[in-house]
């Protein structure tokens, strides 16, 4: 059965990873997508498998900076492709520069304030309405495992994700009760979909001692986000779903013994 058959969906940062994953997952469960970033020819590879699969998408290109007019103009010309209503919104798109507390310039600051909570908050302001005007809808925001398991490096980064993590609280308060569903998907550790099998990484040792031992998948992160957005969660409100193979919650510190006979 497809999940979202007859939904319509805008999903920011989809030319890549885990926004790539979920716009297919999102087309493949029947919804209508709009892939939104802002590299033109992954897009329109993007919009071209999910075509060749049989699914529906189209391409808006957008340059989220935070800006109040570049929010509206992306939601403006989604709901236009999506025939005048947005039933699920997808707040992806994310930076992450390098760089600690001690060697973050303030225009690296503002940058990732304005890209990762700004946008998100702007666009949100754009589309809850026209959601509650048509009797519903739904909203996903992207945290991340390191807004609560803190690690020594990325603290901008990971006080964005924290912001977004309070945000999707705030706005299940401010817009569940009138038929706008909100909540958010942290994700662990995620293997790049452009990173060659078998190589490892830094996040392979992060992942060391969880239960699933491993990087996840942007698939996996996709699962979720399908999920949240059909009706099987229409009872979930202001949760962030952890989708992190156990990181923020489970340390495994030693091998099972077998029980002795």
């Amino acid at each position: 059965m497809s999940r979202l058959a007859g939904k319509t969906a805008l999903i920011t940062g989809s030319t890549s990873n885990i926004g790539r994953a979920i716009a297919e997952a999102y087309a493949a469960q029947g919804a209508h997508v709009v892939v939104s970033g802002r590299d033109d020819a992954r897009a329109h590879e993007v919009v071209e498998r999910i075509r060749a699969a049989g699914g529906r998408a189209d391409y808006v290109r957008a340059e989220l900076d935070g800006t109040p007019e570049a929010s509206r103009a992306l939601a403006r010309e989604a709901t236009a492709i999506l025939g005048g209503r947005i039933d699920i919104l997808v707040n992806n798109a994310g930076i992450f520069p390098p760089g600690t507390t001690l060697t973050v310039e303030e225009d690296t600051f503002d940058r990732v304030y304005a890209v990762n909570v700004k946008a998100p908050f702007f666009l949100t302001q754009t589309i809850a309405p026209a959601m509650i005007d048509a009797g519903g809808g739904v909203i996903i925001n992207l945290g991340s495992w390191v807004a609560r398991l803190s690690v020594p490096v990325g603290a901008l980064y990971a006080s964005t994700k924290g912001a977004m993590e309070t945000l999707t609280r705030a706005w299940s308060a401010e817009f569940g009760p009138r038929g706008v569903r909100v909540n958010a998907i942290s994700p662990g550790v995620i293997r790049s979909g452009d990173q060659a099998p078998g190589t490892r990484t830094p996040g392979d040792t992060m992942m060391h001692g969880t239960p699933a031992g491993r990087l996840g998948t942007p698939e996996a992160i996709a699962a979720a986000a399908v999920y949240l957005a059909s009706d099987d969660a229409e009872f979930v409100h202001g949760t962030v779903l952890d989708v992190d193979g156990g990181r923020t919650g489970v340390a495994v510190i030693a091998e099972p013994v077998a029980a002795r006979v």
